[in-house]
Order: structure tokens, then C-alpha cells, then sequence
């Protein structure tokens, strides 16, 4: 059985304190940026165009994944605290929201450029997975997100938590929503999909799929539970964006 025990806290400069978690953001955004223009962007307009693009998912990611997470999770606590949700440092932000904000990015600047905004949402589709894996490791070390109990011999004891041996849900996530999807998009964009929109459907069932599974070995958000059927919150929503994804994935394969 594996003792976490880690320290949040990466680096402590004076009185600045540099949290692993603010570091799996800006290096799961470095790493998926460099891949993409190395690897995955063919277009010469796109890839000239891909760093102006990175400034409009930036915002779309931070300002998505804290709404997402004020209304989706935590609204009745924001409602009586609202200077909390400027308060991103301490945490809260949905991996849902962020995704909508990142749609949303990709539209305005894909509009403002006159190009097919998939051309883009495809290029995120296939390096999100490095920043999940990055995400879901910080919240491992983090204490956060921790998985229900069990006696497997996996099993990971939280120190800050209760000490009981739990399911390490955060590596679970890592693994399925992180390196595995990585893995599955790139091969089946290489194999079949080559059209736009493509890979950002498979994405979307794909990932929420493995979402869902996990969420079974996951302890729901406290001021939340399970909310319809015993399903957690993750897990209805993630049921809405496989539809979604499925919806997306039948039209853009229909009109090749």
C-alpha cells in the first residue's frame, strides 16, 4: 500500500507560494503546444496562426473550467461568497467547463479568421490528453479527487485525507483520459479520420466514457453527492457530452 503524504506546494519563493497544480497547467499547455506544431499541424496557415489561437484557449480553458465548475458543482457556495470565484488558486475548476470554454474560443477565433473552427478543435482533441494526465498527477499529489475505499493492494492511504486505503482514481484518470486516449486519437487520425470534426467527436465520447467508468471508483464532490440514480455529477454530465459526441461524430462522418 502506497502513503501519500506529498506537500501541494512545489516550490515556496519568499512568501509566493508555486503549487503543483498551477504546474500541471502550464506544462500540460507547453508540452500539447509544442507537439501540436511539431507533429500535428500540417496546414501552414494553421500553424502560422496556432500561437495567436493559444491566447483565445488559454483564457477559454481558465475562464470555462471555473464557470463550469461555479454552476455545475458549487453555485449555492459562490452565490453566498462571491469574491471566492476569483480565488482560482485555491482550486475549482471543471474539466467539462474548460472544455466548453475551449469550443467557444475556437469558434470566435475561427470566425474572426474565416476558417473551420474544427480545423483547430481537432488539434486541441488530440494534445488535451497530455494536460489531463498532468491535471489528474496534480491532483493525486494534491490529495484531491481521491477514489472510495478499498483493500486491493493498490490501494493508496491519504494522509491528509483519513489514512484509510483508498482507490487512486486520480492515476486511473491519468492513465485512461491521459496516456490511453493519447494514444487511441492519434491512432485512429492516422487510420480513418482525416476529416474535420472527426477526431473532436471521438474525443468527446471517448474521454467521457473513461470519465464515467472512473467516477464509479471515485468519491463524489461533497457539497454535491450523487445526484440521479446513484450517478454522480461527473458522470451525468458526462453521459450529455457522449451524446453530444456521438451526435457530432455520426454528422461530420455522414457528409465525407
Amino acid at each position: 500500500m502506497f502513503i501519500n503524504n506529498f506537500d501541494p506546494v512545489a516550490l515556496e519563493i519568499f512568501s509566493l507560494e508555486i503549487r503543483w497544480y498551477s504546474l500541471a497547467y502550464v506544462f500540460g499547455i507547453l508540452l500539447g503546444w509544442i507537439l501540436a506544431k511539431k507533429l500535428f499541424i500540417q496546414d501552414n496557415e494553421i500553424k502560422n496562426k496556432f500561437d495567436d489561437y493559444l491566447s483565445y484557449l488559454i483564457i477559454g480553458i481558465i475562464l470555462g473550467g471555473r464557470l463550469g465548475y461555479i454552476f455545475i458543482y458549487n453555485l449555492s457556495f459562490y452565490i453566498n461568497n462571491p469574491l471566492d470565484i476569483f480565488k482560482i488558486w485555491q482550486g475549482g475548476m471543471s474539466f467539462h467547463g474548460g472544455l466548453i470554454g475551449v469550443i467557444f474560443a475556437s469558434i470566435i477565433f475561427a470566425k474572426k479568421n474565416n476558417q473551420n473552427p474544427f480545423l483547430y478543435m481537432d488539434i486541441v482533441a488530440l494534445v488535451a490528453p497530455i494536460g489531463i494526465f498532468f491535471g489528474r498527477i496534480a491532483n493525486f499529489i494534491n490529495s484531491e479527487l481521491y477514489g472510495t475505499i478499498t483493500n486491493l493492494p493498490w490501494a493508496v492511504t491519504f494522509v491528509q485525507i483519513d489514512n484509510l486505503p483508498r482507490h487512486p482514481s486520480q492515476l486511473y484518470e491519468a492513465l485512461l483520459e491521459g496516456l490511453f486516449l493519447f494514444l487511441l486519437l492519434i491512432y485512429f487520425r492516422n487510420k480513418f479520420l482525416k476529416k474535420p470534426g472527426l477526431i473532436s467527436g471521438l474525443f468527446l465520447v471517448l474521454y467521457s466514457v473513461f470519465r464515467f467508468f472512473v467516477e464509479f471508483y471515485r468519491v463524489p464532490d461533497e457539497q454535491v453527492g450523487y445526484v440521479i440514480l446513484n450517478f454522480t455529477m461527473g458522470q451525468v454530465v458526462s453521459l450529455v457530452f457522449i451524446l453530444l459526441g456521438l451526435i457530432l461524430f455520426y454528422l461530420k462522418y455522414e457528409t465525407r
